[in-house]
């Protein structure tokens, strides 16, 4: 979806960075003046109103994408590189990272330029000649709340920067530094007036623009982010206000129009990211439906999920029991073209979950892998059909023979037996903008019939059966979490993998993949390639394809969640009381509604928590949050890569430096436009 701007204004953002005047989120009305000047486009509300959806812009692409999705995440305990792949070693395992490096300077670009917006639209308003007061309130308040998010962003990854919070068309060319303290003063400041000026239902009934809920919840995150740089407010700590904050949203979900769902499996159903419950900040995705889509619009279609599965084609070719290769020079209508594979789970965060009882674990990781057909596709396009989804039942089962089971090591006495397609993918055609979009149902575990009648929707198509049956018949490869025997894998007509037996074990941390390599104990060697495939953001649904683009996703992706408010209230009570008993309560909200059968939660299962330490909220951070953007700001304010890189992580613990890794290095592109830039300095890079 997009917010429809005035055409043809594009403006510098802060010191000479450029944006456009272009935000995916969803479709208001055009405001589009050809002949008049931007100050009387501005001073009335209509034309202001247009202008202030660019401060979404940020949200969008480049921030909300890889480049922050990586920064955000990567160089912590949680992630590692898979095998043989040295690609953003940066920021990865702190190798070689310059002031040049490009995900960096891209994360600094785009919420630098959409504060200059955001600042823009709040200076603007006290002139407005027209409009409702409580409207241009409300977009303040929502102007302010982004400026918050993007400052927030900003000095978590790069500490002290200019905090500059008034619009100003002269460009500073020897900006100076304000302490973290300043600027996380300011952010406060912002969120708290955002909160009041905001209503529980977004402006214009549009889910796409910030709600009161989401003042509440930054306000949480801010504080606890503030409080790891030691920092209070009027005689409490900051870990008291993110406590106060956490404390009131939880306490007045209803009040506010926040939710949680009762399962976690509801929380990345494919019919719930349009207009997730569970949300209280979303970046909203492109809708290839809306008459406002725009296939040709920059930097707001996001590749995230490819870089968190394996290269298939690397690890099977695709001449025997992988039939449709997904590699760089084609596509996969049911996985998407997964040509990256730069980051991989570390064992720490694969057995942070107790699959026996988490049911997290499936709809967090795909660990089984399938073929797919697309008997709808070929039903409902007849000789119009896709490429990608011309595939019949027949072309899409695998027959086992000799040489496939001597291969990869499956008992010879399964030769001559079908492993079947898991999915079937229909193809309709979003013709604006001939833009395909596969939709995917599941064959049901036994049914060979190839009659799409018998097909069956589920919540999340990527989510498949676990624990995954001995007899199963519809994948053709397997990574167990649980190590399986030698007889037990004998009795599965699949390839099987245990996943401890990917990890390199001279490195006792869990943080090193073995070298796809003779002898690596894996048949073939290159299994090695293989790691479980984090797909949060792998949005699989009609409305979330970008047609021919198999390697970019359209659908929302969410910047905080209610779970992430318990999460940091279990945080905060270990720091202000140490009352184990109380923060373990905020943990087993979580712990419950993951848990596989209700009747398994209790103390005796694990699932169930009596009491908490620090590193049961670690532990449950990564459950429940991996990959969504929380993880270094975790690590850094409770000072813990020094300790947990060692434990989790020697890959990243070989090159941290502490002095210099709590920040990143300001980017070159920054320092090269301003006079002062070696009395700026770069982060100490």
């Amino acid at each position: 979806m997009k917010i429809e701007n005035i055409k043809g204004l594009i403006y510098k953002s802060l010191f000479g960075l450029t944006i456009a005047a272009s935000v995916t989120a969803c479709k208001l009305n055009e405001y589009n003046p050809i002949s008049l000047s931007e100050t009387d486009v501005l001073s009335k509300f209509d034309g202001w109103k247009a202008y202030e959806n660019n401060c979404y812009t940020g949200l969008w692409g480049t921030l909300i994408s890889m480049p922050y999705g990586l920064c955000s995440e990567v160089g912590t305990d949680l992630w590692t590189s898979p095998s043989g792949s040295t690609t953003y070693k940066e920021v990865i395992s702190y190798q070689d990272l310059t002031v040049s490096f490009n995900l960096v300077n891209n994360v600094w670009t785009y919420a630098w330029g959409s504060i200059k917006d955001c600042n823009k639209v709040i200076r603007l308003a006290p002139d407005l000649k027209d409009g409702k007061a409580q409207d241009i309130a409300t977009l303040v308040g929502e102007a302010k709340l982004l400026r918050a998010y993007y400052y927030s962003v900003l000095v978590n990854q790069f500490g002290e920067i200019p905090l500059i919070t008034r619009d100003s068309s002269v460009l500073n060319l020897n900006p100076t530094r304000n302490s973290v303290p300043e600027i996380y003063t300011q952010i406060i400041a912002d969120l708290r007036d955002a909160f009041n000026s905001l209503q529980v239902t977004p402006l214009d009934n549009n889910p796409q623009r910030v709600t009161k809920k989401a003042a509440l919840g930054l306000l949480a995150r801010v504080y606890a982010q503030g409080a790891g740089e030691g920092l209070s407010e009027g005689g409490k700590s900051y870990w008291v206000r993110a406590k106060e904050c956490a404390d009131s949203l939880i306490n007045n979900m209803s009040t506010y129009g926040a939710a949680m769902y009762p399962d976690f499996a509801n929380v990345f159903a494919s019919a719930n990211n349009r207009n997730n419950a569970e949300v209280l900040f979303t970046a909203y995705g492109l809708d290839p439906y809306s008459s406002s889509y725009d296939v040709s619009t920059a930097n707001s279609k996001p590749n995230l999920y490819l870089h968190y599965y394996p290269k298939f084609d690397d690890a099977f070719g695709t001449s025997d029991v992988f039939k449709r290769s997904v590699n760089s020079n084609t596509s996969n209508s049911y996985y998407g073209r997964l040509n990256q594979a730069f980051v991989a789970p570390t064992k720490y965060l694969i057995n942070c979950f107790n699959a026996t009882y988490d049911k997290r674990w499936e709809n967090t990781f795909q660990t089984a892998f399938c073929n797919y057909s697309g008997v709808q596709a070929i039903t409902s396009q007849g000789s119009g059909v896709p490429t990608p989804a011309n595939v019949t039942y027949s072309a899409a089962t695998v027959t086992l023979n000799a040489t496939m089971c001597s291969k990869y090591g499956i008992n010879p006495a399964f030769s001559g037996k079908k492993i079947y397609p898991y999915a079937d993918d229909d193809a309709r055609n979003a013709s604006k903008n001939a833009t395909w979009q596969y939709i995917p149902k599941i064959w049901s575990f036994g049914d060979h019939s190839g009659n799409i009648a018998n097909l069956t929707t589920i919540p999340n198509a990527n989510v498949h059966p676990y624990p995954l049956d001995p007899t199963e018949d519809r994948f053709f490869a397997y990574l167990s979490k649980d190590p399986l025997s030698a007889a037990d894998k004998a009795t599965r007509a699949y390839v099987t993998v245990n996943i401890d037996d990917l990890f390199d074990p001279s490195d006792p941390s869990g943080s090193t993949y073995k070298a796809n390599a003779a002898g690596n104990g894996l048949t073939p060697s290159s299994l090695a390639t293989l790691f479980p495939a984090m797909q949060k953001f792998n949005h699989n649904f009609d409305g979330g394809w970008l047609g021919g683009n198999f390697q970019q996703k359209l659908g929302n992706i969410m910047i905080m969640r209610m779970a992430e408010v318990y999460l940091i209230a279990a945080e905060a009570t270990m720091h202000t009381s140490g009352d184990g008993a109380a923060a373990a309560g905020y943990l087993n909200v979580l712990r419950k509604r993951a848990c596989r059968n209700p009747a398994d939660f209790n103390v005796g299962t694990g699932m169930q928590l009596s009491t908490a330490t620090l590193n049961d909220v670690f532990d449950e951070f990564a459950r429940e949050l991996c990959g969504e953007f929380t993880r270094w700001a975790l690590l850094k304010r409770e000072k813990a890569f020094e300790t947990r890189l060692q434990a989790y992580n020697r890959k990243a613990a070989a090159n941290f430096n502490a002095s210099k890794h709590y920040v990143r290095p300001i980017p070159f592109t920054f320092l090269n436009q301003i006079n002062n830039a070696t009395d700026f300095g770069t982060n100490g890079y």
